[in-house]
């Protein structure tokens, strides 16, 4: 017997909207998600599923335990919520000051939990297992790693990785489903640049570390441009500089942060390499120091061609040709990466683009929306995915 996913996600409709509106809410910040991960672990209880708590501090593993041996799937979602004050004037705009779900995670939630409700029923027909994780602090980059360090990976280690990123700036209805790498690796850095500060009417009796930091601000866009071939991908950001406190004084020291990302790890090797030497190499030449520091966040996430052959065979059905787009890459990131680096996975992008709003607002920004169309289509993608690895046809 077929099921038929895409009907029966339909069927949940209301229920997911109210799900989403309730988790959108009360957001919570990065692991501190307790009414979050409450809820889930409640309904995954209610449904039979063998549950895990504090796990990676806030986190829920809910394991479905099909009646036949065979492959593990896990399926991932994050929790967590952005420190944005909301703008969205809806009867279910956050209650929680100075916290906003402006990124999609209220949605991932409901629908994973979707896909719960329509998989439990399932198990005398599965052949395998279903690990549910619910990941807290997606947005720091830290809560898969500290899933991790938990046992989330073991007993039993999966055998494939899926999860879904709601999009809003690909319309309702498409699935952005690409191989190899998707996602960049993010990392952050801090740069310290150290001059000699004194008047601001006597320059030449000061080493003026503003005029360095200006430098290499310029100087690493260079890095991209002509140390990287043209072929790749990469931005490196600085999206912060600070130095002094007064109008007629060169300070002593200027600061610069921000960020890089890149698809591979070798790139991201040659472009911190050539950030050091581009910082060391100006600030020397123009009689300062440079200390910089960087900080890996992040890993690239690279989508495994063969689960990807197969997902897109399965998504078909559900979304026609035309409703597969292979070419959606970003350089926005996520740990999700950390699940998928050596465990074979999939991460795809959901359309929700809402046609209802009267601007387009991407991800982050306060008055960020989604078309809540795409929950039961996320479930039913996502059931069906999970689906292909462990249900039999009896």
């Amino acid at each position: 017997m077929i099921i038929d996913f895409k009907a029966q996600a339909e069927s949940l409709r209301e229920e997911l909207i109210a799900q989403r509106r309730d988790f959108h809410r009360y957001p919570e910040l990065a692991f501190e998600e307790v009414r979050t991960a409450g809820i889930v672990a409640n309904q995954l209880t209610q449904l039979g599923l063998e549950v895990q708590s504090g796990v990676g501090k806030t986190g829920v593993v809910g394991l479905l335990e099909g009646a036949h041996d065979g492959p593990t799937v896990l399926l991932r979602a994050d929790m967590d919520a952005l420190p944005i004050v909301e703008e969205n004037e809806v009867e279910f705009a956050s209650q929680t000051a100075g916290k906003m779900h402006a990124c999609g995670h209220d949605g991932h939630t409901a629908i994973a939990l979707g896909v719960a409700r329509l998989l439990a029923p399932l198990r005398e027909r599965m052949a395998g297992r279903v690990k549910f994780v619910f990941q807290p602090a997606e947005e720091i980059g830290k809560g898969a790693m500290a899933m991790i360090a938990d046992g989330a990976l073991a007993n039993p280690r999966p055998d494939v990785t899926v999860g879904l990123h709601l999009w809003n700036s690909l319309p309702t209805g498409v699935v952005g489903i690409a191989d190899g790498a998707v996602m960049s690796g993010a990392s952050i850095f801090r740069l310290k640049v150290v001059g000699k500060g004194g008047h601001g009417a006597a320059p030449h009796l000061t080493i003026d570390p503003v005029v360095c930091a200006s430098q290499i601000v310029l100087a690493f866009q260079t890095i991209i441009s002509r140390s990287l071939d043209p072929l790749d991908h990469a931005v490196i950001s600085v999206t912060y500089l600070r130095a002094g406190e007064a109008y007629n004084v060169i300070p002593q020291h200027a600061e610069l942060r921000g960020t890089v990302r890149c698809f591979s790890l070798e790139t991201q090797e040659l472009l911190v390499r050539r950030m050091h030497e581009t910082a060391e190499h100006i600030a020397r030449g123009m009689g300062c120091m440079a200390e910089l520091e960087i900080e890996h966040q992040t890993k690239p996430v690279i989508n495994h061609a063969s689960v990807g052959a197969r997902l897109r065979e399965v998504f078909q059905p559900i979304v026609g040709a035309s409703g597969i787009d292979t070419s959606v890459r970003t350089m926005g990131s996520e740990d999700v990466s950390e699940f998928m680096s050596d465990i074979p996975g999939v991460y795809f992008f959901v359309g929700a683009r809402d046609q209802t709003a009267d601007a387009y607002y991407g991800h982050h920004h306060p008055r960020f929306s989604i078309d809540e169309a795409a929950l039961p289509l996320g479930v039913a993608l996502l059931s069906s995915a999970v689906a292909s690895y462990v249900l039999t046809e009896g």
